[in-house]
């Protein structure tokens, strides 16, 4: 029984210390340093065409506020075990589309609950660890060549000049075949290198070719 009793002293202890003015500031504080960090490695790494300047923000809110929330209930049993119940109910229906912010959303909240904790020293070195490496990471993943549909449609009298142009073209992959009538459309996946687009003029060349389009795009990896 005393090894119980000693058990529950602790668990008690631990959740009825007082909480400071100077210690909630400094968590807030330090939250939204490390917030305003990760929203610099998110904007040099971000891949897509327009950024949200919402979820740019909720970065930053997402750190302070859970931040606040650890700082609070840390100090209360009876208030940490409501604020568990509470987030237990609540069912979040916004989806997160892209894959990489999904992960910025979980480096915030793990920012928020290592400052509100009080854990300042281990929050900044490893927020600063991680964003150094994912940015290395990010600098290799960078291609000189650029992804792209191309989009051919010709007559079905030009097929077999349109193959062997094809033919001599960088690794490409078909990934739609449409045929109406005498008229045949493809569209490849092709990587071009920077200013090279005109590695195609051979094909625009054949006669019963209509039409040849590149359309520039990201691949699921945003590569």
């Amino acid at each position: 029984m005393e090894i119980i009793e000693l058990i529950q002293n602790a668990i008690v202890q631990q959740f009825t210390g007082t909480i400071s003015l100077s210690s909630i500031l400094l968590s807030l504080v330090s939250s939204f340093v490390i917030a305003l960090f990760i929203l610099v490695v998110y904007k040099r790494t971000y891949n897509g065409v327009v950024m949200s300047r919402s979820f740019s923000l909720l970065l930053v809110l997402l750190a302070m506020v859970t931040s606040l929330a650890v700082r609070t209930i840390s100090s209360n049993l009876a208030l940490s075990l409501g604020m568990v119940g509470a987030l237990s109910i609540v069912r979040y229906r916004t989806a997160v589309k892209d894959p990489m912010d999904t992960g910025f959303i979980f480096w915030a909240i793990m920012a928020g609950i290592m400052t509100g904790i009080g854990l300042y020293l281990i929050a900044i070195v490893s927020a600063l660890a991680l964003g150094l490496l994912f940015m290395l990471v990010f600098g290799f993943q960078i291609k000189k060549s650029a992804q792209f549909l191309l989009i051919v449609r010709y007559e079905s009298t030009a097929h077999e000049a349109v193959m062997t142009a094809l033919s001599k073209l960088p690794a490409h992959k078909l990934r739609n075949k449409t045929m109406v009538g005498s008229s045949i459309e493809l569209t490849y996946d092709i990587e071009i290198k920077a200013h090279q687009e005109q590695i195609v003029d051979p094909i625009k060349a054949i006669r019963g070719v209509d039409s040849v389009n590149l359309i520039s795009y990201q691949n699921d990896y945003g590569l």
